[in-house]
This record gives C-alpha cells, sequence and structure tokens, in this order.
C-alpha cells in the first residue's frame, strides 16, 4: 500500500503549492451547499468531512448548508403521504412540510453533524428558524396552462424563498470557532414553517455573510457547452447569454440564478462543482486547477 503514496517531497511540495491559496481565504467565509447523491454515498461523505474540517483547521471559516430531496422522497413513500406536483414541482402541504422539517433539521442535519465529529471537526446543527436566522415568505411560482395556453399562478403549498437573513446566529457561532451546518427550513413572518430550496437558501447566507466563494456541490461537473465540454469559468453576462442561446438548459437554470443572485449580493465568486468527486472542495479552493465552473461578476 505504502508504494502507491506520493514520495514525502511530492506531498511536501503539494502543501507548498496550497499555502497561498491558505492565505487567499484566511478567516475568509466559505459557504459550501451540500446535496445530492452524494450525500448517500459513505466514502464521498467521509471525504466532504474531511474537506470541512481541514478548512476550519487551515484557518477558513466554512458553512455549510445542505439539501436533501431524495431522502424527504422517501421518507414520504415510508410513511405513505402522497404527493402532487403542480408544473413539474412538489406542492408540500402539511403533512409533507412536518416531514420536511424532520428529515432535514433532524436526521440529515445531525448525520453530517456526526460525520464532521467523528473527522475531528466541532460543528453545530442549525436550521432557518433558530434565532430568526432566516425568515421566508411563499413562493410564488407560474407556469403556462397547456390547454389554455395562459400563463397561471401554482399554489406549491408550503415552499418558500428567504425573505431575509439575519447574520447574528452565524457570527457568534463562527466567533466560537463552530462549524455551522445549516438545513434550508424557515419560519415566515406568520409563523409558518416553509421548505425553501436548498441552492437558494444557501445563496442567500452567502450573501448575508459576504462569503469570499460559495460552492454549490452538485451531480455534475460543472456548466457544460453545446459539445458537453466543462466551461471552467463565466461571468455573469456570459451565464445570461448562455440561458438565452439554450447553452444552459434544464436544471442548471436555476443553479446558475441563484449564482447570480449571490454574486449581486455581494459574494465575490459561486463555483459549481462535482460533489461525487473526491476532495472536490479541497481540489478548487486549495489547488491552481479547480475543479468546476467558476462563476463571477
Amino acid at each position: 500500500m505504502t508504494d502507491t503514496l506520493p514520495s514525502a517531497p511530492v506531498r511536501a511540495e503539494v502543501l507548498v503549492q496550497a499555502l497561498p491559496h491558505m492565505q487567499r481565504y484566511d478567516q475568509q467565509v466559505v459557504v459550501i451547499k451540500y446535496g445530492g447523491h452524494a450525500m448517500g454515498d459513505p466514502a464521498a461523505a467521509e471525504d466532504f468531512a474531511e474537506d470541512i474540517v481541514l478548512l476550519e483547521q487551515s484557518g477558513l471559516r466554512p458553512i455549510v448548508v445542505h439539501g436533501g430531496g431524495p431522502q424527504i422522497g422517501r421518507m414520504l413513500d415510508k410513511l405513505g403521504i402522497k404527493s402532487t406536483f403542480e408544473g413539474g414541482l412538489r406542492v408540500t402541504d402539511e403533512a409533507t412540510v412536518e416531514v420536511v422539517e424532520m428529515v432535514l433539521a433532524g436526521s440529515i442535519n445531525k448525520q453530517i453533524v456526526g460525520w464532521i465529529s467523528t473527522e475531528g471537526g466541532r460543528a453545530i446543527g442549525l436550521c432557518g428558524k433558530d434565532g430568526n436566522m432566516v425568515v421566508a415568505r411563499k413562493a410564488v411560482r407560474t407556469a403556462v396552462d397547456p390547454a389554455s395556453k395562459e400563463e397561471r399562478e401554482l399554489d406549491l403549498g408550503f415552499v418558500g424563498e428567504p425573505e431575509r437573513v439575519d447574520r447574528a446566529v452565524l457570527d457568534a457561532v463562527l466567533k466560537s470557532e463552530l462549524i455551522p451546518v445549516i438545513a434550508p427550513v424557515a419560519s415566515g413572518a406568520d409563523g409558518q414553517t416553509y421548505n425553501v430550496n436548498a441552492d437558494t437558501f444557501a445563496g442567500a447566507i452567502a450573501g448575508a455573510m459576504g462569503a469570499k466563494r460559495f460552492l454549490l456541490l452538485t451531480d455534475v461537473p460543472g456548466v457544460l457547452d453545446k459539445d458537453k465540454n466543462l466551461i471552467p469559468e463565466l461571468t455573469v453576462e456570459d451565464c445570461r447569454r448562455l440561458i438565452a442561446d439554450g447553452t444552459i438548459t434544464g436544471g442548471m437554470i436555476p443553479k446558475i440564478e441563484t449564482c447570480i443572485y449571490a454574486i449581486e449580493r455581494g459574494v465575490e465568486a459561486v463555483v459549481i462543482l462535482d460533489g461525487k468527486v473526491p476532495h472536490a472542495v479541497l481540489l478548487e479552493l486549495f489547488t491552481d486547477y479547480g475543479a468546476g465552473t467558476l462563476v463571477r461578476a
């Protein structure tokens, strides 16, 4: 086994090359949105937890926001709660939002905290409700009716979007040298619980915290051109052009919209990268090579 490891000088050179990157991010907030099917892979989860602990130990201030769509779906099936859909989006009724909160703010959140703790980190599990960190409003979505061809408003139930973020809790947690792990569940001004898209939630957190980097870990390598080649870097203007000409389509559009949203709120740059790549976070932040598509103003 030892024969396959790099020699000591090679490993030392890797550390030396990482030094300027560590200095660039020293004491800077980095928000990482963790989700997708990589969450269900034990090896990928271990790599992710190691990366987060190393970031904190290297002087960065990581904040983890996680999703959990597949896990929510499995729990709804297990409980016999049938989902309805409007315009391809799941309607979150009263029974569903209870399951969402249980899965996101409960089992998944504490599982990620446990992974980080196992690797020697000190993490704390939170959700948007804690300290009124995130106040949400009911999300409004529209769709074109295929029969009448008229646009109509969709009622998605208790699906929300961030209205405002209070950074006080996160400032206190980071000052205590703890790693916040946040579930995208928030209360509205009326006290109602809302299920918030994890990408959008993470973008709002990154903007409020003035993050140096916002990493969106997904199930794809990044943004691809029409020949399916990775695009290493884009500006906001490039993103809008590629959406308009059909290069960026489908589920990548809302991710790009989240990138633009975060950058407009003060995030220096956003990176879309494949969470299944071993140590993707470290490759992106501590090497010259990067691991996805970087979006900047």
